[in-house]
């Protein structure tokens, strides 16, 4: 235990002595983490979340209309401008001012009004209740009316399918109360009471429920800080391959590790030493995240970072998470001749891990064959392990899985180390 502690010491120093190094090992991943949740913001929340601005073309002046605008106004997804030429805000949208131009035809609320008041009767005339006349027929084969919608170029096709959705929606409904109110009119000849009227509630409703929940009553969706701080901590922590691996070059490349080997200490007991020590910055790295999602966050805007009373379950993951990233980093230091082999393949390495374990795209979006590839890399059983505490509120039996796997990961590739090092001295 004394070699053990001893090795740890020395590799402190080693760090000390690069204090540059070391701010930046704690401080990049902090700004990296504020960057990337701004810019991913947006992109989490919803689009009643957001405000859009969008210009209005109201030609019909009725009832249609009114609903529409109504509906936009309640979502509060929108910021709403009238214009009244369809050219000027056709422009307007082509040059970016807005979002998106909605363009409702003259006439269409008086219109859609006679047909659909034609077709009730058609449809009270084939049953015998009513006389066919001449005007039943005068809308059969009218043209349709046209809701036009200009959308900015840049615009996203989820966008704009939303907004097409919810309008067609809302014009249903009006389009629905008109085919009740005509049946009324027909039925009881313009009389009616609030108990003849057809019912306007919806029959069928619907009630989102989550599969699982966050620690604060609110919010029960994955949000920008829920995913961007565990994701970015791994990243971190897994970066923590290059100074790790650079240092084991550089040990070697100038006789220190030859004076150490002189020494009665085994193999083993020097990169338990590497470890302690990095497993040490791998945990200020994770908690100073965890604090930034905690305090920081709110001040600028952005989702606060709800752990509740987690805390050391999370840090438990943390560590695992390290323990994984520390084996591979004293693998490659092991392998690796030169700082030029160690640094650029450690570097993209990391970046290819991130990759594949969902930290920047999510995997569900992969391809299947990206999805299965995906499975093989320890940060995605560590963004696993993490949504299962912050989204699932899991017990430790269902993080036993993506936990065992990480340490399973840190004694896999810290034994094939320790062997290559064997068999290297028998050479």
């Amino acid at each position: 235990m004394h070699k053990l502690w001893a090795a740890a010491r020395k590799e402190a120093q080693l760090l000390r002595r690069d204090l540059g190094g070391l701010a930046i090992l704690f401080v990049m991943p902090l700004v990296l983490v504020i960057t990337i949740t701004l810019i991913q913001d947006s992109s989490f929340k919803s689009i009643s979340q957001l405000e859009i601005p969008i210009l209005i073309v109201d030609l019909d002046k009725g009832p249609i209309a009114q609903q529409v605008l109504d509906g936009l106004n309640t979502s509060e997804a929108f910021v709403i401008s009238e214009e009244t030429s369809e050219e000027v805000a056709a422009t307007l949208v082509r040059q970016g001012d807005y979002k998106m131009a909605l363009v409702i035809p003259e006439a269409l609320s008086e219109e859609l009004e006679e047909k659909v008041t034609a077709q009730v009767a058609t449809t009270l005339a084939s049953f015998g209740l009513e006389e066919p006349t001449d005007s039943i027929n005068d809308f059969q084969d009218s043209a349709s009316k046209e809701i036009k919608l200009y959308f900015d170029p840049v615009t996203q096709q989820a966008f704009k399918s939303s907004v097409k959705n919810g309008i067609d929606k809302l014009i249903a409904q009006v389009e629905s109360k008109m085919i009740y109110q005509a049946f009324d009119n027909e039925l009881n000849e313009g009389e009616t009471s609030q108990e003849q009227s057809f019912s306007e509630t919806p029959f069928i409703t619907y009630r989102e429920i989550t599969a699982g929940g966050t620690f604060a009553a609110g919010d029960h969706t994955l949000n920008s800080a829920q995913h961007n701080v565990p994701a970015w901590a791994l990243f971190a922590i897994f970066f923590i391959i290059v100074p790790l691996s650079v240092n084991m070059v550089k040990e070697k490349n100038q006789g220190t590790f030859d004076r150490l080997q002189a020494a009665p200490v085994s193999y083993a007991t020097l990169l338990g030493g590497k470890a302690m020590v990095y497993i040490l910055v791998c945990l200020i790295q994770f908690l100073l995240m965890v604090l930034i999602g905690r305090f920081v966050f709110p001040s600028i805007g952005l989702p606060q970072l709800e752990i509740g009373d987690r805390w050391f379950v999370l840090f438990f993951v943390a560590l695992c998470a390290g323990l994984a990233a520390i084996g591979l980093g004293l693998l490659l230091g092991t392998l690796a001749k030169t700082q030029e082999q160690a640094a650029p393949f450690g570097a993209t390495f990391v970046v290819i891990l991130a990759a594949l374990g969902g930290v920047w795209v999510p995997v569900f979006v992969m391809p299947p064959f990206m999805q299965a590839l995906s499975k093989l890399s320890p940060m995605n059983w560590g963004l696993n392990a993490f949504y299962e505490v912050f989204l699932r509120q899991a017990e430790w039996q269902q993080l036993l899985p993506d936990l065992g796997l990480l340490i399973g990961f840190f004694l896999l590739t810290t034994g094939i180390a320790i062997l290559y090092h064997r068999k290297q001295q028998r050479i």
